[in-house]
């Protein structure tokens, strides 16, 4: 390569949707801490009441951004909020927004997406494929892009169990160009009640969107220089920005904090089947380095190439399921949380339908007592909600609980043979040389922090093993005879 990938982001343009979410505003402040990236335009939904720089204001004081400011005190103020909505015509972005996209941009990078897997498809299909479609249109007017990313998942072809770094469009059910017009020809409930039969094979309206997105960019983006990433699962930060950081409850980070609460009891895993997770940074590397390459295949007059695809998960080094409970027990030894609701322990079984008789007596009933203790108290009851989302969750995840997924990664593995040792570094993507346990065990240790907002000291977690023992102490007492006692 000519250059390395700081001088390539040099005084570039960014235009990026999905700015708000978990990968997003990672990406953004890797930008703006490892390059001299000019300005990012970040699209982002009105809310009413809330002025666009009032709420870049309040990213000041977030944890994301704490280690960038540090450094760079003014580097907030390359991001300009872009109002937008990928559910609106036209992307919902006003004409003037868009002339000066459209006059500016070098880089765009498509992120937003619903991840809901239980998505209403008349939503799903809207934000996940027609806002791709209509982002594409929107950088075909762009007079000096140099390289588009469209972010996918590495599970948007989960219908097979081999998935290799190209398109899939055979194991679709009908083209997005269809369902999109069938879209404009019925209205949502219809289009809702037609979801079994139009997703065919695929698991929800979220993966199977998120297939129709590409193949929208597949037969629509042209002559653009296009490239797509296909990030696993993903989970906390390894190192960057902040050891452990997440902003919300993920996918199996939500387990473990069900878990470690004692309020999850009962799950239905295949404890041999991988996990297929890829912390936020190595994403957010991955990605930085994908649009640097595609600019270079663009330079290199090779756009009328179908768009590279790079995929990233635990291909040579996986982390299963049986060691990810490994890990909660662990995690329950070491650092216990202090306001648990029940001792931390997880039944795991094979089948559905003894999860579900499971599920009645372990959550269901102790859901309904608590919410009836909550009532008397004059409190709203939570419990009932709680485990009926638990209970959906885990209906909607045993596809991917059940089956082992592999994913060729000769692009990304190429990829970073390209870079510069001192890129490789600063942009580490090495999925192979991850050391699961140590990154299992500094994850959960900082979901104590991040998500149940514990502080994490000494004392915090004496008082976690004080509590432990006393519901220890508390089983024990009803479970033996007084005269054992």
């Amino acid at each position: 390569m000519d250059y390395d990938i700081g001088g390539f982001y040099k005084d570039k343009v960014v235009f990026l949707t999905g700015a708000t979410g978990f990968m997003g505003k990672v990406m953004i402040e890797k930008l703006l801490r490892s390059t001299d990236v000019k300005r990012i335009y970040a699209m982002v939904r009105s809310k009413r009441g809330h002025n666009l720089q009032e709420r870049l204001q309040l990213w000041q004081k977030e944890e994301v951004f704490k280690v960038l400011l540090s450094s760079k005190p003014e580097a907030l103020q390359r991001v300009q909020f872009i109002a937008g909505d990928c559910c609106e015509p036209d992307l919902g972005i006003r004409e003037e927004d868009r002339r000066l996209l459209c006059a500016e941009v070098h880089i765009v990078i498509h992120g937003a997406a619903t991840v809901r897997f239980d998505e209403a498809l008349h939503k799903a299909l809207a934000i996940n494929t027609r806002a791709t479609r209509l982002m594409l249109q929107l950088a075909k007017e762009m007079k000096h892009l140099e390289s588009y990313l469209h972010i996918s998942t590495a599970f948007s072809n989960c219908v097979i169990s081999d998935i290799e770094e190209r398109f899939y469009p055979e194991h679709l059910p009908c083209s997005a160009d269809k369902v999109l017009a069938l879209s404009e020809m019925v209205n949502s409930k219809v289009l809702d009640n037609m979801s079994a039969g139009l997703m065919g094979s695929f698991p929800n309206t979220y993966i199977f969107t998120k297939a129709l997105a590409e193949d929208i960019v597949l037969k629509e983006s042209g002559s653009l220089p296009v490239s797509i990433c296909r990030p696993n699962m993903i989970m906390p930060a390894d190192k960057e920005p902040i050891v452990g950081w997440i902003d919300n409850m993920y996918g199996p980070i939500a387990f473990a904090y069900g878990a470690a609460r004692g309020v999850l009891r009962v799950v239905c895993v295949n404890i041999d089947v991988h996990c297929n997770f890829v912390p936020v940074d190595y994403a957010s590397n991955l990605a930085i380095a994908i649009i640097w390459e595609t600019s270079k295949r663009k330079s290199q007059c090779q756009s009328k190439e179908q768009p590279a695809i790079y995929a990233i998960g635990n291909a040579s080094n996986p982390m299963t399921n049986s060691r990810f409970e490994d890990a909660m027990r662990n995690c329950r030894t070491q650092f216990p949380m202090p306001n648990m609701l029940w001792y931390p322990y997880v039944l795991n079984v094979t089948s559905m339908w003894t999860y579900y008789f499971l599920a009645f007596f372990l959550h269901s009933l102790p859901g309904y007592a608590l919410d009836l203790v909550l009532r008397v108290v004059g409190r709203k009851p939570q419990f009932g909600k709680i485990y009926k989302k638990i209970n959906d969750s885990m209906k909607l995840l045993q596809h991917f609980f059940h089956n082992t997924f592999r994913f060729d990664m000769k692009n990304t593995y190429r990829l970073r043979e390209l870079m510069s040792p001192e890129d490789r570094i600063t942009y580490n993507f090495d999925i192979n040389s991850l050391d699961w346990d140590k990154y299992m065990n500094k994850s959960l240790r900082a979901m104590r922090f991040y998500v149940a907002k514990e502080v994490d000291t000494p004392e915090s977690i004496a008082k976690g093993k004080k509590l432990m023992l006393r519901l220890v102490l508390f089983l024990v007492r009803c479970l033996l005879p007084d005269y054992l006692i």
